[in-house]
């Protein structure tokens, strides 16, 4: 590693102009190609695929023309619904909607006479149409078609909401959020870079490797765009976390820099001037930092790799976003990174007023040294303190309830989430209850007594209000009503389909759905609807989630010991880490499910429920970023126990030279998702505040208190490994050569024997 790792920094560092050159043309050509590229981006996504629901409703849809609506207009007026003038004006308007291209099929309350599609009052109705194609199709031709259709449309009123339309609605508001993010995000970074860094020249330096990883996620998510979904809320994470990652990386690698040009000991490299040192401390800068960041890019893909085998598109575009943006910072960091560091040499302290002092004060943190050795002088009572600590921010988590995304994530203010509030209130049509039994080798017709016997037994029970069939609907065992215009359209050739309302509380409709699966119908059976929807999801997530949370955990497991040659301190990192998502998982309940503190954050609405792909994602990314800050932590540890330091040490000493670093670089983490925090979108709020929390728990409490508590007691055995593993750690060239830190000078003698005897052992 350290051999490769050497070679390709003295290619970049000895052909500056021409990296960056290439880079730059490189960035010109994806930007050209953004502006010509129209990708279609998904606003849905967030129910499984595979399932028993989606199944039914793929046979819905094809059959039937059924399932959830598409696009649902609410028109209003003053007289009933059923006058004259207002019945006209409602069938031209159903008229004129099925006419539109797109649209395979519209149903209304003037056309066919069905209760359910008619206000409380009398005065409002619906009207329901199918669109053509996949969701990306249906929410452009959403979009196309509500302007034409809302506003005045004689005695009418109409609005518009619908799947396809708070699809729509969803892609404008995160693309609007994009931009908002981008111009609030880069320069709120690029202050905190230049507070933190003090020069102008090296606040630059991330904010530019930003750039270029998020132009190249952003190209890259726009061509998958046409061969899968790929979520529309994955552009605004790619910019956060590109924008986050790409800070880390810089603050550590320029801070490095610093160090290693201020220590003079350069070597005899000399850059484009004559001038002794800079090429020299831009490899020292890449073997020790850059081999960090080498492993830290390839440990956060590694994490959010197992996204991809998720089975909701929602979860598999956000790891695709995630991987790449992740992928593009560290080839940024690895590639342009020291070509610039070459080229701008001492000149990357010009513009400083505390550049002097800068260079005279010592890299340490004297903070973060006595937080040290005061955590590793009592490791026992700080890091039961701090264990207790998080155990009481993750106790929310235990009641959390999950749900799935709908139209509640927009903002109250937009169309399609106020007028499906209202339908919900104004209407009997139970929108987000209904049960939908799917019969499809089933004839009503010809096996009419069955299938009544059927509605009957299940209108029967207690937990069932009725049952709507095309021959009728049922309740508690009786027909009350005969079939209607609408409710024919339930029947087909060789099958039927019933529409099961729940008599409980919104909380027992899973059990229904249980319930409808096992009994015996007449024929086989699949059951869908929005409770089933919601229950297959959980289930399917719940089914992967063992299998994908080993994978994750494996291969970090291995990264980490690739990069220490430890046993132990993988084990730690995995259990510290999860320890921490723990407690960020609580404080999201705390929040967004139970409705505390929402006052910091902005309005949104409260649903007593958190997005069951929520907690995967947060999980995925923040313990990404939290290894990432572990393995920052562990390479200055490991840096000072071999320069001959004992384990307390070099503890203390790596803490005090990477605290101050870790702790600016959680902070400008944080700034980065700022945007995310005020965002009008609930999910995007959620991720935001999530990983801000996270990354800021992670590089005070963990790396601060319980890492340097925890090695303490360990002592020697963090470096333990069976001498097999050893010896394959060795030979894989994996392990960390001896480069002293840059303020220690030369070494003595008998620390390099020190030293040779840690590396045998």
């Amino acid at each position: 590693m350290e051999r490769w790792t050497k070679m390709m920094t003295r290619w970049v560092v000895s052909r500056p102009w021409r990296v960056l050159a290439g880079a730059g043309l490189l960035g010109a050509v994806l930007g050209l190609w953004l502006l010509g590229a129209r990708p279609q981006f998904s606003g849905g996504g967030y129910l499984a695929t595979g399932t028993e629901a989606a199944r039914a409703d793929a046979v819905l849809a094809e059959r039937f023309h059924a399932g959830l609506p598409d696009l649902v207009l609410r028109a209003d007026s003053r007289s009933p619904a059923g006058s004259e003038d207002v019945s006209r004006a409602g069938l031209d308007l159903t008229v004129r909607l099925s006419r539109q291209p797109g649209v395979e099929r519209v149903y209304s309350y003037w056309n066919t006479g069905a209760s359910e599609l008619l206000g409380k009052n009398g005065r409002s109705a619906l009207v329901v149409a199918d669109l053509a194609g996949d969701d990306a199709a249906t929410a452009r031709a959403a979009a196309r078609l509500v302007p034409r259709f809302t506003g005045a449309h004689g005695p009418l009123r109409v609005s518009a909401t619908g799947i396809s339309y708070v699809s729509a609605q969803a892609t404008e508001v995160s693309g609007q959020e994009l931009l908002r993010a981008e111009l609030l995000g880069v320069p709120l970074t690029a202050l905190a870079l230049l507070l933190a860094f003090g020069s102008p020249v090296a606040a630059l330096l991330p904010v530019l490797t930003g750039l270029f990883a998020v132009l190249g996620a952003y190209s890259l998510l726009s061509a998958l765009a046409g061969v899968m979904p790929v979520s529309a809320l994955a552009t605004n994470v790619a910019t956060a976390l590109g924008f986050g990652v790409a800070v880390d990386y810089g603050l550590l690698l320029v801070s490095r820099y610093r160090q290693e040009l201020a220590s003079g000991e350069g070597g005899d490299e000399h850059d484009a001037h004559g001038s002794p040192g800079t090429r020299g401390a831009t490899l020292r800068t890449m073997r020790t930092a850059g081999r960090t960041v080498f492993f830290s890019s390839g440990t956060i893909a590694v994490c959010l790799t197992p996204m991809l085998l998720f089975p909701l598109p929602f979860l598999r575009s956000l790891a695709c976003a995630g991987i790449a943006v992740v992928l593009c910072c560290g080839l940024a960091t690895a590639v342009v990174l020291p070509a610039l560091l070459v080229l701008l040499g001492r000149w990357i302290d010009r513009g400083d007023p505390l550049a002097r002092w800068r260079r005279a004060r010592s890299a340490e943190s004297p903070l973060w040294r006595r937080v040290a050795r005061a955590a590793t002088g009592r490791p026992v009572l700080a890091g039961g303190c701090c264990v207790l600590l998080l155990a009481a921010s993750a106790l929310p988590f235990a009641h959390v309830r999950f749900g799935v995304t709908d139209y509640r994530v927009l903002p109250a203010e937009l169309e399609s989430h106020a007028v499906a509030a209202g339908i919900e209130r104004d209407f009997s049509l139970p929108w987000d209850r209904a049960v939908t039994v799917l019969l499809p080798a089933t004839d009503a017709v010809e096996q009419e007594a069955a299938v009544t016997a059927y509605a009957r037994q299940l209108s029967e029970r207690p937990d069932v209000a009725s049952v709507v069939t095309g021959l009728g609907t049922y309740a508690h065992g009786r027909q009350v009503a005969g079939p209607t215009p609408g409710s024919l359209l339930q029947i087909t050739m060789g099958g039927t389909w019933l529409a099961v309302t729940g008599s409980g509380p919104p909380a027992s409709d899973p059990d229904l759905v249980r319930t409808l699966r096992a009994l015996p119908s007449p024929g086989p059976h699949l059951v869908t609807g929005c409770p089933a929807r919601v229950l297959d999801t959980k289930t399917a997530l719940a089914h992967v989630l063992p299998f994908i949370g080993a994978l994750l955990i494996g291969c970090v497991l291995v990264l980490l010991f690739l990069f220490t040659g430890s046993l132990l301190i993988p084990l730690k990192a995995v259990v510290l880490a999860s320890l921490s998502m723990c407690a960020s998982f609580g404080a999201m309940v705390h929040v967004f499910q139970d409705g505390h503190l929402r006052g910091l954050l902005g309005s949104f609405e409260v649903t007593g429920e958190l997005e069951t792909a929520m907690p995967v994602v947060m999980f995925c990314f923040a313990f990404g970023v939290s290894v990432d800050y572990e393995l920052f932590l562990l390479a200055r540890i490991q840096e000072e126990y071999l320069a001959g330091a004992d384990c307390r040490t070099a503890v203390v000493n790596g803490i005090a030279r990477t605290g101050r670093v870790i702790t600016t670089a959680s902070l400008l983490v944080a700034i980065a998702v700022l945007p995310l925090l005020t965002s009008h979108v609930v999910l995007l709020k959620m991720f935001g505040c999530g990983i801000a929390l996270a990354v800021l728990v992670d590089a005070t409490v963990v790396r601060g208190v319980l890492v340097p508590a925890f090695m303490q007691l360990a002592g020697r055995a963090n470096w333990w490994a069976p001498a097999p593993l050893r010896r394959l750690h060795r030979r894989l060239g994996l392990h960390t050569a001896f480069v002293p830190p840059a303020p220690t000078g030369a070494v003595p003698a008998q620390q390099k024997q020190t030293v040779r005897k840690k590396i045998r052992t």
